[in-house]
């Protein structure tokens, strides 16, 4: 095989490629023969097939097999051996070919840019905490002490009043009948909270204990029986105690109903509950930051054939053309995923099978009773595995680059972060996420042939 350099230009290169008749006629007499033992001819033995033969009945079929197969191997090597690195899909232009004839053929292809990354020192990006002050601290617990609020009984001639507990047994009819969940005992509610059924903790404001009260009440549209939904409903209960709310000691004791072990180790879980709420918002803006002066830093010639691919990609009103924004907006989208890459490959970065199953079991676990229509997602559709990978590639390479560049941590109080988050979601409307390029050695399998 003889492979030359017919043009260059920018990041469009074209190569010669002849491959000799003799090497063709080498492997299709190879095929012939390989094709003796599947070919079953009347008047022959399977297997007992003469090669002449074979060639007179399927000689055009074969000689094509064998020609796309020396097209995708010699392209292949080709590429490998000029050590070139290919965007998107070469293009094949057929010169000359045919049983007794060399093969050449022209390889048209879009090569991806050489980048020269810039040393980390250049990078100066501010990460930001959220400072949690003990005014915030005491203020989340004492709405928590108002949330888990206890109550303790009232003197038994006192009134129930809004914010009271009243627990009751209850019998209910519809239409003068009993109904499948018709009876309730012990059943306390707060009132004010309106969670039992509409309006029905209204008629239970200034009731006593051990006193009978008859409430009418709606039943909800979204009734389990349909025959009863927005149907009214005579309460017929029975009063069995009231009991005002009691405030609630915030102490150890507190802490501990919580499920913390003190009220130091409650005040540290509230402290990371509130910066795990801004933390991901504030990472965004930091991730921003990055990939702005990444884009900044550095110039890069995007392959025109990866802008226009991903301009087809784009659903668009089909009377306009790709507004230049939508242009702009995919030419650093793709500009910075081959930077990231570039720093990925230079850097040995590398998704692992067990880190894409364990962001798979993160999901999973996110999504109780749906465990199994995840795995089945991901197992017909590989292209959302792909993704999936590309995301935790794209974040180790981010989490590799913080680890080295000189991170400015910034202290912000809660007003600061919500009006920071504030700004950057109202500036960054459409999320520009950069789509990480993959640098080819080889041709994918599919190409585009123009035989002339």
């Amino acid at each position: 095989m003889k492979v030359q350099v017919q043009s260059k230009k920018g990041l469009k290169t074209t190569l010669s490629i002849i491959v000799g008749k003799d090497e063709i006629k080498k492997k299709l007499d190879n095929r012939l023969l390989e094709l003796q033992d599947q070919v079953d001819l009347k008047g022959f033995r399977k297997g007992k097939v003469p090669p002449s033969v074979i060639k007179n009945q399927f000689g055009k079929a074969i000689y094509g097999e064998v020609i796309d197969k020396v097209l995708k191997e010699s392209t292949t090597k080709a590429i490998q051996d000029k050590k070139l690195k290919v965007a998107g899909q070469p293009k094949i232009d057929l010169k000359t070919f045919g049983e007794g004839k060399d093969l050449n053929f022209e390889l048209q292809l879009d090569l991806l840019p050489e980048i020269k990354l810039q040393t980390f020192e250049k990078y100066k990006i501010s990460e930001y905490l959220v400072k949690v002050s003990k005014d915030v601290l005491e203020e989340r617990l004492e709405n928590l002490s108002k949330e888990y609020k206890s109550f303790q009984d009232k003197k038994s001639d006192s009134k129930s009043e809004t914010g009271d507990q009243v627990i009751f047994n209850y019998q209910a009819t519809v239409d003068d009948k009993e109904f499948e969940g018709s009876k309730g005992k012990d059943v306390a509610i707060e009132l004010g909270k309106d969670l039992f059924l509409q309006g029905f903790d209204n008629q239970l404001i200034g009731v006593k204990k051990n006193e009978k009260k008859k409430v009418i009440s709606t039943l909800p549209q979204n009734h389990p029986k349909k025959e009863l939904a927005n149907k009214k409903a005579l309460f017929n209960c029975e009063i069995l105690n009231i009991k005002s709310p009691k405030k609630n000691k915030i102490d150890d004791d507190f802490a501990k109903k919580l499920g913390a072990k003190d009220l130091a180790d409650l005040r540290d879980k509230i402290k990371n509950q509130i910066t795990d709420q801004y933390n991901m918002a504030l990472n965004s803006i930091t991730k921003k930051e990055i990939l702005d002066q990444l884009e900044k830093n550095h110039t890069v010639e995007v392959p025109q054939n990866l802008i226009d691919n991903e301009l087809k990609s784009i659903p668009t009103n089909p009377n306009s053309n790709k507004d230049e924004n939508s242009v702009l907006s995919v030419k650093k989208r793709i500009k910075l995923g081959l930077i990231l890459n570039e720093y990925g490959e230079t850097n040995n970065i590398k998704v692992t099978e067990d880190e894409i199953k364990n962001e798979i079991q993160k999901q999973v676990k996110s999504m109780p009773g749906q465990e199994k229509f995840v795995f089945e997602y991901y197992q017909k559709n590989p292209s959302a595995t792909q993704h999936l990978q590309s995301s935790i590639y794209e974040e180790k390479i981010i989490k590799f680059f913080k680890s080295k560049i000189n991170l400015v941590k910034k202290e912000l109080t809660i007003k600061e972060a919500e009006k920071l988050i504030k700004g950057f979601n109202e500036n960054n409307k459409v999320k520009a996420t950069p789509e990480i390029k993959k640098k080819e050695s080889k041709p994918s399998k599919s190409k585009k042939i123009s035989k002339k």
